[in-house]
């Protein structure tokens, strides 16, 4: 694990001092690496795809195209909604017809559901992806000497997280 920086006399890396002097300021110190992850992360999906050929793309529409190509199976659009935990099916709804304007996925239905399957051209689209991703991206990481395990624990905690501030804006709605 990446040693704690501090700056000398100043304390924890947060984007909100006021919220750091609370009961756990090393839950401000999560909350701002997330963010800069997030950030960086949605840069790299929309370049690493525009590097594979596919551009005009947000990162939500990467993300979904690459859950819809996920194990070669159609899914529905609430199985998307539900995998991602997105709440507002609109946005989903908005990117698939987007996706589909592009020939990367089609739609048929399953009951009163809407559903979607990859097309070759979405499926090449995801692998020439992986192919830039295990070359900029991986092998970087790679070269940092980070534990497989640890790493995989650490995404147990995030989605763990996840679920904490789920709950926690429901408590929130409900005030």
């Amino acid at each position: 694990m990446a040693e704690k920086i501090e700056a000398p006399g100043l304390g924890p890396v947060v984007s909100a001092a006021h919220l750091a002097e609370g009961a756990m300021p090393a839950l401000s110190e999560v909350e701002f690496a997330l963010e800069m992850t997030s950030h960086a992360f949605q840069r790299w999906m929309v370049r690493a795809m525009a590097a594979a050929g596919i551009t005009g793309l947000s990162p939500l529409d990467v993300f979904v195209l690459h859950t819809v190509s996920h194990r070669g199976r159609v899914k529905t659009v609430s199985d998307i909604c539900l995998v991602l935990n997105i709440e507002d099916t609109h946005t989903v709804t908005y990117t698939l017809k987007k996706l589909e304007r592009m020939g990367l996925v089609c739609s048929s239905r399953v009951g009163k559901e809407k559903a979607v399957g990859v097309t070759q051209a979405g499926e090449a689209a995801c692998l020439r992806y992986r192919e830039i991703r295990e070359a900029l991206l991986v092998s970087a990481i790679k070269a940092l000497g980070l534990d497989e395990k640890e790493m995989s624990r650490m995404a147990a905690l995030l989605r763990a997280l996840s679920g904490h501030y789920d709950q926690a804006a429901r408590a929130a709605v409900a005030m």
